[in-house]
């Protein structure tokens, strides 16, 4: 049964060895003509060049992998939902949350994919480097003088083959391997953190998975970090490089298309609000519409009554009453004057006084 697993695994990883070792030979051509084929910068670099390969030719992996995880994140508060209802039934739940999943169409071994990908490409590496430095021999398109040249290979001092166990003391090995083994493993927490801050949701920071995700923040980079000092420190330098890829891809990302809800999407509406506030533009709402920045005019108010002011009796007997109808006290109305009042009355020649008329003793 061992001898099949090994035959399985050794049909699997052949391919494998001849892409590695034809992605590396052609980054070791072009750097071997500048450092020279034997420099220790020249593999160096061409691992560099492997794994920017690599990592360009996962994007769309990547991509997957983001849509799974914005879509675990949003179903939260519907898995939430089936665990308080089929709690007591973990069959149950299991059906019910895998048949959410299906009918979303999301995948939550998505977000895992880039991660499994790599590893037999991690595998192949540390394999070549491993046998190269051993045996002297390649494989796939390596031959036995490049392997032995790679295996040879001196990087600050530090050949590209040694492990910070197997430096026997020296130094350069045990300072590199030291260095490259806390930039792996801090570049890695440093993703991890990224992602759960701002790449998250605050629905999706609650419950038990994401608690596991806050734990493997930290176990994921211990885990590697004790790991790494069993690594050659070409498949280190590998692995850094890696990580800086995904942080700073993961870093594109939540800046550029962040998860509705997260701290990434409230920090992209305000760099977009100031941006359209530089340009002149008036905001937009939540839809994408925009908002009339004009300020509402306000109507006129109406004039303030003024309440008339208290007087005392003598004070309206001077004043004389108040006019009716907006009309003066003493202008009488059209329909107050006499029409058949014949000419002549004293009341209407001018010059006329009450004290002129005469007496009742006065005669005629």
């Amino acid at each position: 049964m061992i001898e099949f697993f090994k035959s399985l695994g050794s049909f699997i990883m052949k391919p494998l060895y001849f892409l590695i070792s034809a992605v590396l030979l052609f980054w070791h051509q072009v750097f071997g003509d500048i450092f020279g084929p034997a420099s220790g910068a020249a593999w160096a670099l061409s691992i560099i060049g492997l794994t920017l390969v690599i990592r360009a030719a996962l994007i769309p992996l990547f991509v997957k992998q983001i849509k799974s995880q914005r879509n675990l994140q949003l179903l939260q508060p519907k898995v939430k939902e089936l665990q308080k209802k089929y709690g007591h039934d973990r069959e149950l739940l299991g059906k019910e949350t895998m048949k959410l999943y299906k009918d979303t169409g999301t995948n939550p071994f998505s977000s895992c994919l880039p991660l499994i990908v790599q590893m037999p490409i991690f595998i192949g590496l540390f394999r070549l480097l491993d046998q190269a430095a051993k045996q002297g021999s390649g494989r796939g398109l390596l031959t036995d003088t490049q392997a032995q040249q790679f295996a040879d290979a001196e990087l600050f001092g530090a050949p590209l083959s040694s492990t910070f166990k197997t430096a026997n003391g020296d130094l350069h090995v045990m300072i590199l391997a030291g260095i490259l083994v806390l930039a792996m493993t801090f570049t890695m927490f440093l993703t991890q953190r990224q992602l759960i801050k701002k790449g998250m949701p605050k629905s999706a920071l609650e419950g038990p998975m994401a608690q596991q995700q806050k734990i493997m923040i930290f176990v994921l980079p211990v885990v590697f970090g004790i790991s790494g000092v069993f690594f050659p420190i070409g498949v280190l330098l590998y692995w850094t490089t890696s990580n800086l890829w995904t942080m700073a891809q993961q870093f594109y990302v939540i800046r550029n298309n962040p998860a509705p809800g997260s701290e990434g999407a409230k920090a992209k509406e305000l760099r977009d609000a100031e941006k359209r506030k530089r340009k002149g533009e008036p905001p937009i709402d939540k839809q994408g519409n925009p908002m009339d920045s004009s300020e509402p005019v306000e109507p006129p108010k109406p004039p303030q009554r003024q309440q008339p002011k208290k007087q005392t009796r003598s004070q309206r007997k001077k004043t004389g009453p108040k006019p009716v109808n907006n009309r003066p006290a003493n202008k009488k109305s059209p329909s107050e004057i006499p029409r058949d009042k014949p000419e002549g009355t004293p009341s209407d020649t001018p010059g006329f006084r009450p004290d002129d008329s005469p007496s009742k003793g006065e005669s005629k």
